[in-house]
């Protein structure tokens, strides 16, 4: 077991070089086949590119700079009641978007390179739980997952749905407004949230949260252990869709780097570890996992 502080602050992207040139799918394929066949048992590490091509925006542009205002801190949530109310506003609309996604190719060609034998385990900094409806069977959710909630109070935990149903009974006025989507279930609404009446815990009247990891909170231990002790043993580390500005996923390329293990990556635009990469692609997802399977399959 490693020990670390396992928290979601964000880093420094490393200091500008060259732009990355984009490659074509078609180009980026074969290389990207190569390096699975010659590490054919992976720890496969995602972020939020691989979900963009199902509707849910991501944080960041394809330099690692945020996009919109930075996400909820767990500190604020937990102690700043017109925090939640915006937070629960904004999710009468933003929650739709995620509960009502549906995987996309990229997510099923990842299912399709366990089904191969080539991992055995996918970590994910995404909270969207469409890697399992894709049909990987073995994933560990590094920053939780948005269909659940808990009571920071008691540990009562139900599903989403119930609190979102909840929070529109108790605030029919906020059911006509439009916006549009957010990461993780977020809205660009901008209203006086002033009179959204939140709903608490009905078991203790506590502060219910999604049951996902906030930016500056910490990723349970044994997520965190049970992707290090795959890694340790792997042939390899592929990161798909992640900037990797999080430090919760780039400790998996520092602790890839310490134990010798190669890496590659399949990203648009800069990551946090391109300096550690053995192999960098900057090529667009879904199309060049595409071609890879074909390549793998031939």
């Amino acid at each position: 077991m490693v020990s670390m502080r396992p928290t979601t602050r964000s880093v420094p992207m490393p200091r500008p070089g060259p732009e990355p040139q984009e490659m074509s799918p078609e180009e980026a394929a074969p290389r990207l086949a190569d390096y699975i066949r010659r590490h054919p048992r992976l720890l496969v590490l995602t972020g939020a590119g691989v979900s963009t091509d199902s509707g849910i925006p991501d944080y960041r542009d394809a330099t690692g700079a945020w996009k919109r205002r930075q996400p909820v801190q767990h500190q604020a949530f937990m102690s700043d009641l017109a925090l939640r109310r915006r937070y629960w506003g904004r999710s009468l609309l933003g929650w739709p978007v995620i509960r009502n996604a549906i995987p996309n190719l990229a997510h099923r060609h990842l299912a399709a390179l366990e089904t191969l034998g080539y991992t055995d385990l996918l970590v994910t900094q995404n909270v969207d739980r469409l890697h399992q409806k894709a049909g990987s069977r073995t994933v560990v959710d590094l920053h939780g997952r948005a269909d659940q909630v808990i009571c920071m109070a008691c540990g009562y935990r139900c599903e989403r749905d119930q609190v979102h149903t909840r929070c529109a009974e108790l605030n029919p006025g906020f059911l006509g407004l439009s916006a549009g989507a957010a990461p993780d279930g977020d809205a660009d609404l901008e209203v006086d949230f002033s009179a959204f009446r939140v709903a608490d815990c009905p078991d203790c009247g506590g502060i219910l949260k999604p049951d996902v990891v906030f930016f500056g909170d910490f990723v349970p231990k044994a997520r965190v252990n049970q992707g290090l002790d795959y890694l340790r043993n792997a042939d390899g580390l592929l990161v798909v869709g992640s900037s990797l500005m999080v430090y919760s996923g780039l400790r998996f390329c520092r602790y890839a780097r310490e134990w010798g293990k190669p890496m590659a990556a399949l990203n648009l635009g800069r990551t946090r570890a391109d300096d550690m990469l053995d192999l960098r692609i900057n090529a667009r997802i879904t199309e060049t996992l595409s071609n890879c399977l074909a390549v793998l399959s031939s």
